[in-house]
């Protein structure tokens, strides 16, 4: 069942950044971050009141609720480079970029939590994979190299904190519902995401909200529940699964946005950038074995 949950949590993922795109092309990128964690907050608590496990929350212990406030954090940080990596740069080479996550989240998985079995594969495809992200990372001829040069900053940050929130949330989800679990983390990522809007716009922050397109609304909240999606289905198979196997799996989300992004926005994918994704591909599928 949690390998059933990884594969759906990648599909989820990988239509949350092209909803994620069309939704921030004239809003503030700080706001719509904060915007769709509200609807990520309702729909994890929604699950939660459907499977009753509101009343288990007086049994997590402290260690669990440290770690998964942590891990809350840490999500939040990376949803906040994430969207500013996306506000400044292509889909198709933000996301790769952030799915590099996975690398660092693996080295640690096999350090941490002993994760060891068919380690020479798992380390193989950590090497693909690697070599995938180069090769589609590759420069353009623009003369926008400053602005290239700030996506690739604020999506690099994305994939570290990405990286903390799998293991943190390893430690924390232990013993804990996990449709409860997600619900927690979501309120912290909520007080964070409000927290940035609010000191970076302090004095602006009522009239941008009010000069969010509907349109771009509509897709922020779609955005929003593809997250939610995504998170429950992500914390029950890494609660139930290794997640050395888990994290690559959904990191498959790729493929749903870069096909998504060619019919989308018409990003082009060169014969380089093919063979990387190509290569990621590969790599992930042999860390899942």
């Amino acid at each position: 069942m949690w390998l059933i949950m990884a594969i759906l949590s990648a599909f989820f993922a990988g239509i949350t950044s092209i909803l994620a795109k069309c939704g921030i092309k004239k809003t503030n990128s700080d706001l719509a971050t904060a915007l769709r964690t509200i609807v990520v907050l309702a729909f994890s608590w929604l699950m939660v009141a459907i499977v009753d496990s509101g009343g288990t929350i007086s049994e997590i212990t402290p260690k669990s609720f440290v770690f998964l406030i942590l891990s809350g954090a840490a999500t939040g940080a990376s949803w906040i480079c994430y969207f500013k990596a996306l506000a400044l740069g292509n889909v198709n080479k933000v996301v790769p970029v952030d799915k590099s996550s996975t690398i660092l989240t693996v080295l640690l998985a096999i350090f941490l939590f002993q994760e060891k079995t068919h380690l020479i594969l798992k380390l193989a495809g950590t090497l693909l994979l690697a070599a995938g992200i180069f090769l589609m990372i590759e420069k353009k001829q623009t003369s926008q190299k400053k602005e290239n040069r700030r996506w690739l900053i604020y999506a690099l940050l994305s994939a570290l904190f990405a990286s903390l929130t799998s293991i943190l949330a390893k430690v924390g989800i232990t013993g804990v519902e996990s449709n409860l679990g997600t619900a927690i983390r979501t309120g912290v990522v909520l007080i964070m995401a409000w927290l940035v809007v609010l000191i970076k716009n302090r004095e602006t922050s009522v009239r941008l909200l009010k000069e969010v397109p509907k349109g771009e609304l509509l897709f922020i909240s779609l955005s929003g529940l593809a997250t939610g999606a995504s998170w429950l289905c992500y914390y029950y198979a890494i609660q139930n699964g290794p997640i050395s196997v888990v994290v690559p799996i959904d990191k498959l989300s790729i493929l749903v946005t870069i096909v998504f992004s060619r019919l989308v926005f018409s990003e082009p994918l060169s014969r380089k950038a093919l063979l990387g994704l190509i290569l990621m591909v590969l790599g992930t599928l042999i860390i899942a074995l």
